[in-house]
């Protein structure tokens, strides 16, 4: 039965997870906080666990209904946009925000094939969109340096469109290039995304024919750490036309993703 709470009290401590906009608050604590509809509903079919919900009141019976008969006795407090804009700080385009449980991280699938690896990627926007491009494109997973910005942020979680609850993803547990060992290790190839005269081409048959290849991608400006590059199989450049000398990471990531994609059935 659902568990509908008008809220009259807007420092009441409940409504902590949408009123604290410290992210690294909420991780301490073992919450994330999904935001829109479509979000909340991808983060529940993956298995994630709500703790409450923040719905303006026509969402009640509205584009939430269907979210609130699932989450039976969760709180789901309720209360007019103007009172939610108190309440977060911000206008809520969407009209509901729900916090969640995280759980451990999963491991990648026994038969993947392609793996995207971030290496210190701090903006929020640019790890949502390689997210969400990383799952539309089939890669199997996404392996971050501990230099990375968390995949659970708001922001992230939004731009991603909930695909970060899609795609299994781990830290590498380091932020210094021996990961890269220890993925060839493990039989991948890597290939390191870099503007460098010694590259190879994105069409590259190495590439889309390697049994498992994983796509090295590093943050804005700097770019890769040159002994990640040094210690990957393959250094590999995106030819660009009328002059252009780079992509944005989550566009360069877009494009490896497609060019080497599988396309057998192995």
């Amino acid at each position: 039965m659902a568990n509908i709470i008008e809220v009259t009290d807007l420092a009441a401590p409940e409504l902590a997870p949408y009123t604290d906009t410290a992210e690294l608050g909420l991780k301490a604590a073992g919450i994330f906080v999904a935001e829109s509809p479509k979000v909340i509903r991808t983060a529940l079919d993956a298995g994630f666990e709500a703790v409450s919900m923040l719905a303006e009141k026509k969402y009640v019976s509205g584009q939430a209904a269907d979210i609130i008969a699932r989450l039976g006795d969760v709180p789901v407090y309720t209360a007019d946009r103007e009172q939610l804009t108190k309440i977060t700080g911000f206008k809520l385009t969407q009209g509901v925000l729900c916090a969640m449980k995280r759980r451990a991280m999963q491991a990648f699938p026994e038969n993947a094939r392609r793996i995207a690896v971030l290496e210190d990627i701090m903006n929020q926007t640019n790890i949502g969109a390689v997210f969400r491009s990383a799952a539309a494109m089939g890669i199997d997973g996404i392996l971050l340096t501990d230099g990375c910005s968390d995949p659970l942020f708001r922001r992230t979680i939004r731009v991603s469109m909930g695909t970060v609850f899609q795609i299994a993803w781990r830290y590498a547990g380091t932020s210094d290039s021996g990961y890269i060992e220890k993925l060839k290790a493990d039989g991948w190839l890597t290939a390191a995304m870099a503007l460098r005269d010694d590259t190879v081409s994105i069409a590259d048959e190495r590439l889309k024919n390697a049994e498992k290849l994983a796509i090295v991608l590093g943050t804005e400006g700097d770019g890769l750490r040159e002994d990640t590059i040094s210690a990957c199989d393959l250094t590999v450049k995106i030819p660009m036309a009328h002059g252009v000398d780079s992509l944005n990471v989550a566009a360069a990531g877009a494009v490896a993703f497609w060019e080497t994609r599988c396309t057998d059935e192995k």
